[in-house]
């Protein structure tokens, strides 16, 4: 009879594996470069896992077709859905669909309004925001302290406002300014950019014109960063002047801080958010528990460890 059971077991455990499991992943959009790093992560890691698929969709930044396509995901059966909201305030429409159907959901990277609420059998992977504009704010308070900088203006580039993300990196800002050690510096501008490289390059334009004066710039992720800088290079003003920050470590990033551009970034690992989507989403698919909410930290890059950085692309 043990002999039995131990081969009955073996039979279903060989069973389990070879069953194929079938993830839905609805992205906010395809054509953001930090994002194709996320997506990539999790498409890199299901190659190496047997009999997992992944059906990836793009919302297109539009939260009517994101619904909509988790709704189709619900419809067709998945084993699991992966979603990286659009509008982090329109998660609890999606929670309640998953869970009415009994399909596990995990979240990515952006942070559900549900998050300390979720049903049974979803998650939420990401790193936890309270340390990425506090990394990035209190490195660009140091560098203004470096430079001699007793009273200092700063400008802050906001990501798109319906985003957790965006909402709590510009509080983490105005939190570290709000301190005894940087309480030197002042905001004098903070508009959003809408993570855009373009966008921001049009900000940072106007404010040139306008004859605004600043002495760092303080963006919610790279790509702004880079569109400020290639406003204030193209308007003739030395980077050596200025402070800038940004989030996330893209590519361009670490090659615009090479190039003596961009003064602090904080790495966000973005492959490493999308292996765990996957890891949560195969784990609740599979019965198995996961915890609420699954962080990945954040880690501060400058000049003097960019090669690190650098390395792991």
């Amino acid at each position: 009879m043990k002999r039995l059971l131990t081969a009955t077991a073996i039979s279903a455990v060989m069973a389990t594996a070879a069953q194929a499991e079938n993830i839905g992943v609805s992205m906010a959009l395809f054509d953001d470069n930090f994002l194709t790093v996320l997506r990539n992560g999790m498409q890199e890691h299901t190659a190496s896992l047997d009999g997992v698929t992944l059906q990836i969709e793009d919302a297109q930044n539009d939260v009517g077709k994101q619904l909509n396509q988790i709704q189709n995901f619900v419809a067709s059966g998945v084993d699991a859905i992966i979603v990286n909201p659009v509008d982090t305030d329109a998660t609890v429409a999606m929670s309640q669909a998953a869970a009415d159907a009994g399909i596990p959901l995990v979240y990515v990277n952006r942070e559900p309004v549900n998050v300390d609420d979720l049903p049974e059998k979803q998650a939420f992977v990401a790193s936890d925001e309270k340390e990425s504009g506090t990394l990035q704010t209190q490195e660009i308070c140091r560098l203004l302290k470096e430079a001699g900088k007793t009273e200092a203006r700063a400008v802050v580039l906001m990501g798109e406002l319906s985003n957790q993300a965006a909402r709590m990196r510009t509080q983490d800002i105005k939190d570290v300014i709000a301190t005894p050690d940087c309480g030197f510096i002042q905001i004098v501008e903070e508009q959003t950019a809408n993570w855009s490289r373009t966008q921001a390059a049009d900000l940072m334009t106007n404010w040139i014109t306008s004859g605004l004066e600043f002495d760092a710039v303080i963006s919610n992720n790279d790509e702004m960063a880079i569109g400020a800088i290639q406003a204030l290079k193209s308007a003739g003003r030395s980077m050596d002047d200025i402070i800038v920050g940004g989030i996330d470590a893209t590519q361009d990033a670490l090659a615009a801080m090479e190039a003596g551009d961009l003064d602090v970034t904080v790495f966000q690992n973005a492959a490493g958010q999308g292996q765990g989507a996957v890891d949560a989403a195969l784990s609740l698919a599979r019965g198995e528990e996961v915890e609420t909410k699954v962080y990945v930290p954040f880690e501060l890059v400058t000049p003097e460890n960019l090669a690190d950085y650098q390395a792991r692309n």
